[in-house]
């Protein structure tokens, strides 16, 4: 086996990136601190041609040095859009008939392997702060709240793992 250069990636180029079709997934971030996972969920959307990237509250937007140094350029092929308040752009996004999902420990929150993706259905999916997660009136007005299932001691992860984590998970599925 040998590794694959770059030039033999088949990389799509900034304009085919834009106009190709979209995953039906959208990711909000509610008030992440870290400018390096902002730029790493970036970079994950690009990967898996994530639909939008909504940043709300204290997260910051691009352009910013230590976003570009872990987006790598994704910052300029994804699509996305500051907005102060998360709860708000969760009461505009259910009326455009898409499933809010908040990614977080919660009472009755289904585990990400017992989950299954409706074919054309868009996801939002909702990922909260490092340290107090999606805020409570948020979970409370998503349509469902999905849990990473976790086997050790911390029972966390850090949040550009867990877009990774999910974004995977739902996107390997929607392919199926």
């Amino acid at each position: 086996m040998r590794k694959l250069k770059n030039s033999e990636l088949d990389r799509l180029s900034v304009e085919e990136f834009k106009t190709s079709k979209k995953t039906p997934i959208i990711i909000v971030l509610d008030s992440i601190r870290s400018l390096n996972n902002i730029g790493s969920v970036f970079r994950t959307a690009d990967a898996f041609l994530v639909k939008k990237i909504y940043l709300c509250g204290i997260t910051a937007k691009p352009p910013h040095k230590d976003i570009h140094k872990t987006a790598l350029g994704s910052t300029e092929t994804v699509d996305w859009e500051y907005l102060e308040d998360t709860y708000s752009l969760v009461k505009k996004l259910k009326v455009e008939r898409v499933k809010i999902i908040s990614i977080e420990q919660a009472e009755n929150a289904t585990m990400l392997y017992d989950f299954h993706p409706e074919k054309d259905t868009t996801y939002v999916l909702v990922f909260g702060n490092e340290v107090k997660g999606v805020q409570q009136k948020v979970v409370s007005a998503s349509d469902e709240v999905l849990e990473i299932p976790q086997f050790g001691t911390k029972h966390s992860l850090n949040i550009s793992v867990s877009v990774g984590v999910v974004v995977w998970d739902v996107f390997s599925k929607l392919k199926n």
